[in-house]
């Protein structure tokens, strides 16, 4: 005769598993001694081996019961399904991690590497943390809307990195956000901004096709202005 101790050591779990499986039905409580104490014999050694045995391969606690006793031919079917239903989370497990991966990665869950790639040499540039977020918030939202025509909007944009100019504004403009609207730096760089832009050949900018998606989009931009970039965009248009 065992204690609830020596049963929980000779079967390898814990005497708080062996009373969760009293509590499941899963091992029938034992008769208890003139001291009041549990006594368990070689079945429910036994019994136990098994509910570990079957819990431990992935078994749900649920369906161990109904395969203590079952025949040879119904426990093979029932573990057949059991091993499909685990094959279904180790992908989903799977497919979970490689989100994490990308999450690991940054910006690369929510964009393509195209974009993901841009806005890293938007970060190369110096561009702060709040300026690349609002543009990524951008392009999330045009993935949603012409995932098609992401690819020559994020070249039509490297394009423009490309010149030293509109790298040059592009950072003063970030810059500019926290400035006061009366700042008399405003005014020399709406100036640049307009030369530069004359000295383009102007070409159709990139349209979001979805009316809906494109109204969010420019919520989006409009939400994240501040007081000196709406100055600034008011001396830009003259």
């Amino acid at each position: 005769m065992l204690t609830i101790g020596q049963l929980a050591d000779y079967a390898g779990v814990t005497t708080k598993a062996v009373r969760h499986y009293h509590e499941r039905g899963l091992l029938a409580e034992p008769d208890r001694d003139s001291s009041g104490y549990r006594r368990y014999d070689a079945q429910h050694a036994l019994t136990l081996v098994k509910i570990r045995t079957l819990a431990g391969a992935g078994v749900p606690l649920a369906r161990v019961k109904d395969l203590l006793d079952a025949d040879p031919d119904r426990l093979a079917a029932a573990i057949a399904e059991i091993d499909h239903d685990l094959q279904d989370r180790v992908e989903q497990l799977r497919r979970a991690r490689a989100q994490l991966a990308q999450l690991r990665g940054g910006d690369r869950l929510f964009v393509s590497s195209e974009v993901a790639d841009y806005l890293d040499e938007l970060r190369g540039l110096g561009v702060s943390e709040r300026q690349v977020s609002l543009e990524r918030d951008g392009w999330i939202l045009m993935h949603a809307a012409s995932p098609e025509a992401v690819a020559r909007w994020v070249a039509e944009k490297r394009e423009l990195l490309a010149d030293p100019e509109f790298r040059a504004l592009y950072r003063e403009h970030d810059v500019a956000y926290d400035w006061s609207p009366d700042d008399p730096r405003l005014s020399p760089l709406a100036e640049r901004t307009r030369a530069w832009a004359a000295s383009r050949r102007t070409s159709e900018a990139p349209r979001v096709d979805h009316p809906k998606i494109a109204r969010l989009t420019a919520r989006t931009q409009a939400g994240a202005s501040s007081p000196a970039w709406d100055r600034l965009a008011q001396l830009i248009r003259g």
